[in-house]
């Protein structure tokens, strides 16, 4: 038997009526007609799960990603579509920071939505839908609209607030490994206001949401980052050498690779058994920061014998200590090279893990370690980076060798 559809739009409710009583009809036929609509027993987004759990699947997740155009964000985001998440990218300003992210997810499954951190309105709209909200908003130095207390403390609870009140049922908050009350002062004077802001935006969202997820990562490395990449181009030399205090002998640092700080956010995401716990995302190794410094310049080809590169002690060179506060007063906006005290003293803090807190082996994931990914991430910085050497022309330099972690 053949169905027509008439094409007339006064046959169109006849030719309704003709669909409808064949497929009532024929008991024989497979995919019987049902006139009563499917109830959905929970009307939320998060109810039309489908899929079998990939990137063009939904997996029931929806997610507000605070903070996504930053660099740790992109990777954050491609992780989440990876398993069928959908996003709600919040941008401030205009959108064409975040619309590169549309990549991230199926058709559809990334959507956009303006916001200001200082109105409460805006956000609200950005989380209304959501069952779980990441909090990867932050500053490395101030600027005159927003302090480290605006963004690090006020603007962590106002969004913790609103989460809660709004029935979120999952809030993750990006902090810092080296966050603390009282910093020690290693070139400023009362030591890092970022760390101690950070110490504060943790206590903010407790009292806000009590059952956030709270991630302190160590120095995060990966392309386009603010690890490699300051010490790898030329604002950071000094005379050929690079400025350190005290010549990075006693400062430790436990870099993590970005991916592996993703796929810990994307597995607390996962896991609703990770609620109201803290974790500390640290690499597999612990070096001294002099012995890395040498390392990335030995990769990107800036030997001692050609170029003259060589570790200075910082108190010893007061024309870089000049240049450090000259960059920072003509553009507080954006400190060229990254070169502004806070930064220096964020630098020269040693990572201190703290006993007890879970770390990224507990949520099964193995950190990266740096030999495995360093000649990716400085590929492009290399010495005359244009010339295709042969396999085996430059061998690469030997790692630095790890230290024990004293901290605990």
């Amino acid at each position: 038997m053949a169905i027509v559809i008439h094409r007339s739009s006064n046959n169109l409710q006849l030719a309704q009526i003709h669909v409808l009583s064949y497929f009532t009809s024929n008991a024989n036929h497979r995919c019987q007609y049902s006139q009563a609509p499917r109830v959905i027993q929970n009307p939320q987004t998060t109810s039309l799960k489908r899929g079998s759990g990939g990137r063009s699947s939904f997996n029931g997740i929806v997610c507000t990603v605070f903070g996504n155009t930053g660099f740790l964000g992109r990777y954050v985001c491609n992780r989440l579509g990876k398993i069928g998440t959908q996003m709600i990218l919040p941008y401030r300003g205009e959108h064409y920071g975040s619309m590169k992210l549309k990549l991230c997810g199926d058709l559809g499954q990334v959507l956009y939505h303006p916001f200001d951190l200082r109105d409460e309105e805006s956000i609200l709209k950005c989380i209304k839908y959501s069952n779980v909200v990441i909090n990867l908003i932050g500053r490395d130095w101030e600027t005159k609209n927003f302090t480290f207390d605006d963004v690090h403390v006020h603007g962590a609870k106002t969004l913790a607030k609103l989460c809660q009140q709004s029935g979120v049922e999952r809030f993750i908050h990006m902090s810092c490994l080296n966050a603390n009350p009282h910093p020690e002062p290693i070139l400023m004077k009362g030591g890092s206001k970022y760390y101690k802001s950070k110490w504060e935006g943790e206590l903010a969202v407790r009292e806000a949401f009590p059952n956030a997820t709270i991630v302190r990562p160590a120095i995060i490395y990966g392309q386009e980052d603010r690890f490699f990449n300051i010490y790898a181009r030329a604002l950071r030399r000094h005379f050929r050498g690079i400025s350190l205090w005290k010549k990075g002998e006693l400062t430790e640092k436990q870099p993590i690779w970005v991916g592996d700080v993703a796929a810990g956010i994307t597995a607390l995401v996962k896991d609703p058994s990770t609620a109201g716990k803290d974790y500390q995302f640290v690499g597999p190794k612990r070096y001294k920061l002099g012995d890395l410094v040498d390392w990335i310049n030995k990769f990107i080809r800036r030997n001692a014998e050609e170029y003259g590169y060589r570790r200075m002690d910082l108190d010893y060179t007061p024309l870089f200590k000049l240049k450090v506060s000259f960059t920072e007063s003509i553009s507080p906006g954006y400190p060229f090279g990254n070169l502004h005290w806070e930064g220096l003293e964020k630098e020269h803090t040693t990572d201190t893990l703290i006993k007890g807190i879970p770390t990224l082996e507990d949520l099964g994931i193995q950190p990266c370690e740096m030999e495995s990914r360093i000649a990716w991430e400085l590929r492009p910085m290399k010495i005359e980076a244009h010339y295709m050497e042969a396999l085996g022309e430059f061998p690469d330099p030997d790692p630095p060798k790890p230290v024990k972690n004293t901290t605990f």
